[in-house]
């Protein structure tokens, strides 16, 4: 079902998406996904979900693409958000990592992540007080990794925190590498997305609006802020965000509404609009796919053979304490002519 909307005088539609299939439900709150793609066979790929309660029951799961469960990191003292990255320079090894925030311990785990048997712990990192969200920041012209950090509470100017990641030695450490991200003072900072190819990041400012900076702190004008937007339409708060990308730059952004028992999903242009690349004031429109009250979403533009060509969309289900998973030409489907460049 497609329904069509007035928003600041521009008509856009809002769809209803079939979903493929959910994840096992977990028996707590589950609340943020990451996908690993497996680059040697992505049928073998995973879903990485935190469940986010104290210890003993705070858990991240990992899952296969079929929503069955693979394997648990049990007793993780309220896990928030997780995301992955690729490449980590280990000692005389490059792995791929997942990161996950530690809410009670105010630390990052992480994890190095093994095919077909799920995550390894690598090490614990201390960072401030109540850890929330994160987004991991892969820059191009030399391979670093950072990680971006969102918590439960803090000033406007310096609520995110950064930190390069190394593991030169052996052993994993963090440098805290500058202190960033305007707040309106309103609800909380947690959901991170971060844009690896032309370096920008975007954070979840819950009661005000999508926030974009430049991801690379030597960057020029790393301090500035470089768009708000998605500050009209929402009911619920801005949670999630995630980002599909297509060649050229171009690509969506998405970020979730989060409304019971139906969330919602808006969709802004990667690329940005008319004023220029950071011009994300245009929203392309909007789709549910049944998932209550959700926390992180992730998507991916990878194909994962003939079931999912174009890529994967997952979002945190807070009814069946689990994640629902959409094809995403199901999503192109729904909103049609609405996205530049779906056909």
């Amino acid at each position: 079902m497609i329904s069509s909307l007035l928003l600041a005088g521009v008509l856009w539609a809002q769809a209803d998406v079939k979903p493929l299939r959910e994840t096992v439900s977990e028996a707590q709150q589950t609340d943020d996904p990451a996908i690993w793609v497996n680059g040697k066979d992505a049928a073998q790929s995973l879903i990485i979900g935190t469940v986010k309660m104290a210890a003993p029951e705070g858990a991240i799961s990992v899952y296969r693409l079929d929503g069955t469960l693979l394997m648990r990191v049990p007793g993780v003292d309220r896990p928030n958000n997780v995301d992955v990255a690729y490449g980590f320079n280990l000692g005389s090894r490059r792995v791929d990592i997942a990161v996950a925030t530690e809410r009670n311990r105010n630390r990052l785990r992480i994890f190095e992540i093994l095919p077909g048997v799920g995550l390894k712990d690598l090490a614990s990192v201390p960072v401030f007080a109540q850890p929330m969200g994160i987004g991991l920041y892969t820059r191009r012209r030399d391979g670093a990794i950072f990680a971006i950090v969102s918590r439960k509470s803090g000033p406007s100017g310096s609520y995110l925190w950064q930190y390069r990641l190394r593991g030169e030695s052996g052993q994993v450490q963090a440098e805290k590498v500058r202190e960033f991200g305007a707040f309106s003072g309103t609800k909380e900072i947690e959901a991170i997305a971060v844009d690896d190819e032309p370096g920008y990041v975007y954070y979840s400012d819950e009661g005000a609006g999508i926030r974009k900076y430049h991801a690379d702190p030597e960057a020029k004008g790393a301090e500035k802020e470089l768009a708000l937007f998605g500050e009209k339409g929402w009911e619920g708060d801005r949670e999630g965000i995630a980002i599909y990308k297509k060649s050229g730059g171009r690509g969506y952004i998405i970020a979730t509404d989060q409304r019971t028992p139906n969330s919602v999903y808006h969709v802004f242009a990667r690329e940005g609009g008319a004023g220029g690349p950071h011009d994300h004031s245009r929203e392309l429109g909007s789709f549910r796919v049944g998932a209550a009250t959700t926390d992180g979403i992730e998507v991916t533009s990878k194909p994962f053979g003939k079931e999912l060509p174009k890529g994967l969309f997952i979002a945190m289900n807070d009814s069946r304490r689990n994640f629902i998973l959409v094809d995403w030409r199901e999503i192109e489907k729904a909103l049609g002519a609405n996205l530049p460049g779906a056909r």
